[in-house]
C-alpha cells in the first residue's frame, strides 16, 4: 500500500484565488478547445497535492498542451482518475455530499437532464451547507468567489479530496 500525504487545501484554494481571472503561463490555456475549467481544476489539484501519475492514459499529469493526460483537462477523465479503485499515485478522492465539501474540494456540474457532467469549479469557500452558501473559483466563465447557486445547473457532484498516494 502507498504511503499517503495530506492535501494542501490552503496551497490549492490559494491558486485558485491567483489564477481565477487569469492563466498561467506555465500551463495551455483551453478556452478556444472546449473551456479550460478542467484544466484550471487541476492546476489548483496540483499546487494542493505536489505531484502527479505520469502513467500513459490513464493516469493524471501535464508536460504540455501535446503532452498530457485526459483527466488533466477533461470533466470525465478527472472524476475517473480521482475516484479510481486501483491505488496509484497522486490524489484520489470520494464523492459526498454539499454538506461534506471542504475548500480545495470540486463539484461538477450537468447542465442538461441526461447528459455529461461538462463543468469543475474548485470549491474555495464552505459557509454552509446550501449551494448559495458554497463558493467556487473556475476558469472558462472566469469566476472566483461565485456562489454554485448562481450556476443554472441541472446535477452536481461534489469530489471530497482524501489525500495524496506517494
Amino acid at each position: 500500500m502507498p504511503a499517503i500525504k495530506l492535501y494542501d487545501r490552503t496551497a490549492a484554494v490559494n491558486y485558485a484565488h491567483r489564477w481565477a481571472h487569469s492563466r498561467n503561463p506555465a500551463f495551455y490555456a483551453f478556452d478556444e478547445l472546449g473551456g479550460d475549467c478542467t484544466n484550471f481544476a487541476s492546476q489548483c489539484l496540483y499546487a494542493g497535492a505536489g505531484i502527479m501519475n505520469f502513467t500513459p492514459t490513464f493516469g493524471w499529469y501535464y508536460k504540455s498542451a501535446d503532452n498530457r493526460a485526459p483527466a488533466w483537462s477533461g470533466v470525465t477523465y478527472f472524476y475517473n482518475f480521482l475516484t479510481r479503485s486501483k491505488a496509484s499515485r497522486g490524489p484520489f478522492a470520494i464523492q459526498v455530499s454539499l454538506g461534506e465539501l471542504e475548500p480545495g474540494d470540486f463539484v461538477q456540474l450537468r447542465f442538461t437532464p441526461d447528459g455529461p457532467f461538462g463543468h469543475n469549479p474548485v470549491v474555495v469557500a464552505v459557509l454552509g451547507p446550501e449551494p448559495e452558501q458554497i463558493l467556487v473559483a473556475t476558469h472558462s466563465e472566469d469566476s472566483d468567489n461565485r456562489p454554485l447557486s448562481s450556476y443554472p445547473y441541472e446535477a452536481v457532484r461534489c469530489l471530497h479530496i482524501l489525500g495524496v498516494r506517494l
